[in-house]
């Protein structure tokens, strides 16, 4: 195949079926349930009973496009496939939404195409598209792919993939093969599904819950053809008939619904005590930690006590959890720790080497500059340990090995279970590793355990400062700038703090070390603006509370969220949020459900789309 590095998205929403149910309604609520993956512009392609392809599509949200489905496709249907779009490659405008049709070809694509413009010049496009995206190019090459290949549809993608360069999954409808739903990926996922009621196939398993626990992930190289009676894969490069790994789905239909929360991001933060306590548990026997049940044993072990460095690789709100992790073990594993961007780890000389541990976190599996750096390492001699929540994801079957979370399904665009059960997950890693290496005794170990234990009802404690909360914000949710400031550990738990805040209520909110404030960044402080002090670090808390003052001196409206017994001067702030007294390292889970719920009811104040922020979706890179 003609592919070449990573580059680009993969956040849109992707489903195809073919069966005996209505296909209408399988493809709208799969659209329905994707959307968080990308709400530009959605589109629908049906085939009725009659054979007749239909396509319609529209601009905004799935709730846009229904009324304009029903007015348009009225007979029964058992055969389609649905896209809802994140921009990249045209605006937002209906011709650039897919599905994209092309003589007898009907395809939807999440990813992009590198080569899209030689490729349109090759061969003479410009006088056949109707919009600018790279997708629609792709349509039509294959169209005439397929007429010259005399209407086969393997060889025909096969010829397709042999041209194309960059990162897609594409869903394929042929309009003389009215039954059927071809697909192909590279980077981009994909998973499919039968069951009795035919077959499925889409970008997320959350799209099949409805109908099957039994999923099966398309590998790379791999053509799926999904009909009414089969579910049959083909090797791309022989087109043999090949078999398809099953796995089962272990989240519950319930947990991918709202629940009664007006939103999946509140509900996902008051389910951060059942996800931590799912994903601590299976990994604690009698406060030893057993990481057997995740392949990681002697062999393992050995690695670890010979490792010289460790590099902790991530994007967004799993890089904030990884900065913890880093910041809390380097000293107590005494070599090296280091976090790193993965858009730029991938770029940068970082020295590794085949003593290099490169632990990888992602929530969705998919993150593509995690999975580009996770190569890279491993082109290195590096050992990788990824951190993810997606069984059977990229990043997991390309690692050594894998330590899954058990956060359940998380459909808010904004990270909140996520991320606090990325960092047990890593304490529980760090904690082994420096077992293994004797650089910690059995009670610090033992002390980790009961920590870990302990911050469930830390975060139960903290969400019932949630009405408390909703009164605090109102001030926030006013504002056009907002501050976080920190030491030491308060300052990383910041980072995430703020990126809530900025991502779901459009406030500019940046997190500064409070040190740092008298270099420069104290000059941002105006009458009035915002800051959120974290003070929970105790041997730091005299010189950071002296920080906050500096911005209280300059008129600043400070939130203190400090941890219970740390003496403060009553006047010090103008609101003060106590969380538990706990050892300092675990101080990050009940902060993070206070600054997530601060981010929530600032944006639920302003009555902004809380799940589908603006130009977000998740699962996404860009390049």
């Amino acid at each position: 195949m003609a592919f070449f590095g990573y580059i680009g998205v993969f956040m849109c929403g992707i489903i195809g079926f073919s069966g005996k149910l209505d296909a209408k309604k399988v493809i709208l609520d799969g659209l329905t349930t994707l959307e968080y993956r990308g709400y530009d512009s959605c589109g629908v392609c049906l085939v009725d009973t009659d054979h007749k392809f239909s396509i319609v599509k529209s601009t905004g949200k799935v709730v846009d496009l229904l009324p304009k489905v029903d007015e348009i496709i009225t007979k029964e249907t058992h055969v389609g496939i649905g896209h809802t779009r994140w921009a990249t490659h045209g605006g937002v405008i209906t011709e650039n939404a897919h599905p994209h049709h092309a003589g007898l070809v009907n395809l939807i694509h999440n990813g992009i195409i590198e080569n899209y413009l030689s490729l349109r010049e090759q061969y003479k496009l410009d006088n056949a598209l109707e919009g600018g995206t790279d997708t629609e190019i792709v349509a039509n090459i294959l169209n005439l792919i397929y007429k010259k290949n005399k209407n086969e549809p393997l060889s025909s993608i096969k010829k397709l993939t042999d041209i194309i360069k960059g990162t897609f999954a594409f869903l394929i409808m042929f309009e003389d093969r009215p039954d059927e739903v071809y697909a192909i990926k590279h980077v981009s996922p994909l998973v499919c599904a039968k069951s009795n009621d035919g077959s499925f196939i889409a970008s997320d398993i959350t799209a099949l819950m409805p109908y099957t626990k039994e999923f099966s992930v398309i590998e790379e190289g791999t053509i799926v053809c999904a009909d009414k009676d089969s579910l049959k894969a083909y090797d791309l490069k022989t087109l043999k008939e090949i078999s398809l790994k099953t796995e089962t789905i272990t989240w519950s239909v319930d947990t991918a619904k709202k629940d009664g929360y007006n939103h999946f991001m509140l509900k996902e933060i008051h389910e951060q005590c059942t996800a931590l306590e799912n994903t601590i548990k299976p990994r604690i026997i009698d406060f030893n930690i057993d990481l057997s049940n995740d392949g990681i044993e002697d062999n393992a072990y050995e690695f670890f006590k010979k490792i010289e460095k460790i590099h902790i690789v991530a994007c967004g709100t799993a890089l904030h959890a990884g900065k913890v992790g880093a910041s809390v073990f380097q000293d107590v594993l005494n070599i090296p720790v280091d976090d790193y961007i993965a858009s730029e780890y991938r770029y940068s000389n970082t020295l590794t080497n085949d003593k290099t541990l490169v632990i990888v976190l992602s929530q969705s599996g998919e993150t593509i500059d995690t999975l580009a750096s996770l190569e890279k390492a491993k082109s290195k001699g590096a050992k990788v340990i990824s951190i993810v929540n997606v069984k059977g994801s990229t990043i997991a079957r390309n690692s050594d090995y894998v330590l899954y979370t058990h956060a359940g399904p998380e459909i808010a665009v904004a990270s909140t279970k996520a991320y606090t059960v990325q960092v047990a997950t890593i304490y529980l890693l760090l904690t082994k590793i420096a077992s293994v290496r004797s650089a910690i005794d059995r009670s610090y170990e033992k002390s980790v355990c009961e920590n870990l234990y302990a911050s469930i009802e830390n975060i139960k404690t903290a969400l019932q400062k949630e009405n408390e909360i909703k009164d605090i914000v109102k001030y926030i949710s006013s504002s056009h700038d907002a501050f976080y400031i920190g030491r030491g550990l308060d300052y990383v738990f910041s980072l995430e703090g703020a990126l809530k805040l900025k991502e779901i209520s459009y406030i500019h909110t940046e997190a500064y070390a409070a040190g740092e404030l008298k270099h420069g960044t104290i000059a941002l402080i105006e009458d009035g603006t915002p800051v959120i002090a974290v003070c929970t670090q105790s041997d730091i808390a005299t010189k950071f509370l002296s920080n906050v003052k500096e911005v209280k001196a300059r008129n600043a409206y400070v939130i203190l969220i400090i941890t219970d017994g740390i003496k403060y001067e009553k006047d010090l702030a103008d609101i003060v949020i106590k969380i538990d007294k706990v050892d300092d390292k675990f101080s990050v889970f009940p902060v993070a459900v206070i600054t997530q719920l601060i981010a929530y009811y600032t944006a639920y104040t302003k009555g902004l789309d809380i799940d589908k922020p603006r130009n977000l979706a998740k699962s996404v890179t860009v390049e």
